[in-house]
C-alpha cells in the first residue's frame, strides 16, 4: 500500500470502532467516506484492493471488517514501544492511554535525566538511557518514539538502529533518515526501515499560512 492508502484504512478503522462503540453492526461504503472525506467509490476501491467484499445491499460487516482492517495493518498483535527523552513531549507520551487501542504497548521510557527515571510516577518504568540496548533487546521492542534535544537526536537514533528498533517517530528537528547502507546481523531479509520526522512548528507555521490565506480571499 502507498502511504496515503495507508492513511486512508487507519481512518477507516478508527471510524468502523467509534461506530462499533454506538451499537452498529453493518456499515456502507458511503458513511464511511462521509466520515473520512472521500467518496464511497474511493472506499469501495481501497477494499477491492485489499480483497474486503461487501454486499450491495447489506454493506460491510462492521466486526468483519475490522478484523480485516486490523490484520492488514498489523494491529491483530500488539507492537511494543519506548519512548526516548521522557520530558514535557516524552512524559506526555508515556501517559497518553489510547496507544493500544491501536495495538501499541509502551514498554519502556528512557532519559538520561536520573531524577526523571528514579523518581518518575509514570504507568511505564523509565530506565537511564544507559541501558537502552539492554532493555531494547530483552524487551523486543521495535518501534521507538524519540523526544531527546536535537542535538543528541543523531546518535540515540544509531542507538536505537543497532539494538534492533525498526520503527521511528522523531520529534525532534533533526531530520533523521533511514540509512541506505545500514546492515545487521540480526536483521531480517527485506527487513525495512521506517522513519517519520514530525515538525511541529513547521505543521504550526503551514495552519498560520492557510489561516492567512483564507482571511485573504475573504477580503
Amino acid at each position: 500500500m502507498h502511504r496515503d492508502m495507508i492513511v486512508r484504512v487507519t481512518k477507516y478503522d478508527r471510524i468502523l470502532r467509534k461506530l462499533k462503540s454506538i451499537g452498529l453492526e453493518r456499515v456502507f461504503a458511503n458513511n464511511i467516506g462521509d466520515a473520512v472525506g472521500v467518496t464511497a467509490s474511493v472506499v469501495r476501491k481501497d477494499f477491492s484492493l485489499l480483497n474486503i467484499i461487501g454486499q450491495k445491499r447489506g454493506g460491510y460487516d462492521i466486526n468483519k471488517l475490522i478484523t480485516s482492517l486490523d490484520n492488514i495493518l498489523g494491529k491483530d498483535g500488539s507492537q511494543k514501544a519506548a519512548i526516548v527523552g521522557c520530558g514535557r513531549i516524552g512524559g506526555a507520551l508515556l501517559r497518553y492511554n489510547g496507544f493500544e487501542s491501536d495495538g501499541i504497548k509502551i514498554v519502556a521510557g528512557f532519559d538520561s535525566n536520573t531524577r526523571i527515571s528514579e523518581n518518575s510516577d509514570s504507568p511505564v518504568p523509565i530506565h537511564a538511557i544507559e541501558k537502552l540496548e539492554e532493555v531494547i533487546e530483552r524487551e523486543q521492542i521495535k518501534l521507538a518514539i524519540i523526544a531527546v534535544p536535537d542535538q543528541t537526536a543523531p546518535d540515540i537514533f544509531t542507538r536505537l538502529l543497532n539494538a534492533g528498533v525498526r520503527g521511528f517517530l522523531n520529534f525532534t528537528q533533526a531530520g533523521l533518515r533511514a540509512p541506505k547502507s545500514f546492515k545487521d546481523p540480526g536483521s531480517k531479509p527485506g527487513e525495512h526501515i521506517v522513519v517519520h520526522n514530525v515538525n511541529i512548528g513547521l505543521e504550526l507555521e503551514q495552519i498560520v499560512y492557510e489561516l492567512n490565506m483564507a482571511d485573504k480571499q475573504l477580503l
